[in-house]
C-alpha cells in the first residue's frame, strides 16, 4: 500500500480522544499513520467543579474546545473536526443530519480505519451510544455512491472498531475515577465491561502513557475529576493506558477469531 495509512476517531466529547483513544492515537501517529478526530460536542455541560464557578455552556464550550485541540496536538493528531451538537443532547439529534455531517469528513480524509464507542457507550452514556450509531451509519453512507454530499466521491472504510473495555480495564478505571454510573430516565446505568472472548483486538500502547497523560493534562477544566491521576505511580498509569481493547465491528481485510494486535492488520 503506497498511500499513507489513516486512522479516524469519531467521538462524543472533548477528553474522549485522550481517555479513550489516547494510546492508539499517540502510537499510530508516532509510527507515521495520519490520525484524525471528529468530536460531536464541546462538552458544554461537563463542569466537575463548584457549580458557582461554572462559566456557563457557551464559555465552557470554548474552553473545552481549546483543551481538545491542545490534547490533539500532544497526541500528534493532524486534524480535529467538531460537529457542533450540545453536550448531553446528542441522542436527540436528527440522525440523518448528524450522518450528513460525518460522511463528508470521511470522504475527504478517506481513512482506512474508523474507531468509535461501542453500542453500550461503556457505561450507558447516551451521547456515547448515539455517536456509535451515527458513526457506524456514516461509514455505510460514505461508501454509497448514491448518497450525495458536496460532490465528494464515495469512500469505503476498510475497518470499523468499537472501543470496548474488558471488565478488568473498567475496574482499573473505577479504582481511580470511582463508580462509573449515569442516571438516565430514572434508571442507574453502569458498565460491566466486555467478556474477554468478545475482544477481537488488543493494542499495546504501554510506551505511550506519558504522551497520554500529557494529553489528559490539557483538559484543565476536568482536572478536578482527574486529580487522582496526578500522583499515580508509573505502573498504575501503564495499567490505565498500556493496552486498548476493541471489538472489530467489520473488516474488509481480515477476519477470524485469532487475536489482532494491530488495527491495520490486513492493510499493511
Amino acid at each position: 500500500m503506497n498511500e499513507p495509512l489513516k486512522l479516524m476517531c469519531v467521538l462524543a466529547h472533548p477528553d474522549d480522544e485522550s481517555l479513550g483513544a489516547g494510546g492508539v492515537l499517540a502510537k499510530y501517529a508516532a509510527e507515521g499513520v495520519e490520525t484524525y478526530v471528529v468530536t460531536a460536542t464541546r462538552g458544554e455541560r461537563g463542569w466537575p467543579g463548584d457549580p458557582r464557578d461554572n462559566p456557563g455552556p457557551e464559555a465552557l464550550g470554548r474552553l473545552r474546545e481549546a483543551e481538545l485541540r491542545c490534547a490533539a496536538q500532544s497526541l500528534g493528531v493532524r486534524e480535529v473536526s467538531l460537529l457542533d451538537y450540545m453536550d448531553g443532547d446528542l441522542d436527540q439529534a436528527q440522525p440523518s443530519e448528524v450522518i450528513a455531517k460525518i460522511v463528508p469528513v470521511i470522504r475527504r480524509v478517506r481513512p482506512h480505519v474508523v474507531i468509535t464507542f461501542g453500542p453500550d457507550g461503556v457505561y450507558g452514556h447516551p451521547d456515547h451510544i448515539a455517536i456509535c450509531q451515527f458513526a457506524t451509519a456514516a461509514t455505510v453512507r460514505a461508501a454509497d455512491p448514491n448518497y450525495h454530499t458536496d460532490g465528494q466521491p464515495s469512500h469505503s472504510v476498510s475497518k470499523l472498531y468499537y472501543m470496548v473495555p474488558t471488565t478488568a480495564e473498567l475496574r482499573a478505571y473505577e479504582s481511580v475515577f470511582g463508580d462509573l454510573v449515569m442516571r438516565v430516565d430514572g434508571v442507574d446505568r453502569r458498565g460491566s465491561g466486555w467478556a474477554e472472548w468478545t475482544i477481537t483486538t488488543l493494542v499495546d500502547t504501554g510506551d505511550y502513557w506519558p504522551t497520554v497523560w500529557q494529553a489528559v493534562s490539557c483538559h484543565r477544566t476536568q482536572l478536578p475529576a482527574y486529580g487522582a491521576l496526578r500522583n499515580l505511580p508509573e505502573e498504575h498509569h501503564r495499567a490505565l493506558w498500556g493496552c486498548r481493547s476493541y471489538y472489530r465491528a467489520f473488516s474488509t481485510a481480515n477476519g477470524g477469531r485469532k487475536m489482532e494486535h494491530d488495527l491495520f492488520e490486513g492493510l499493511r
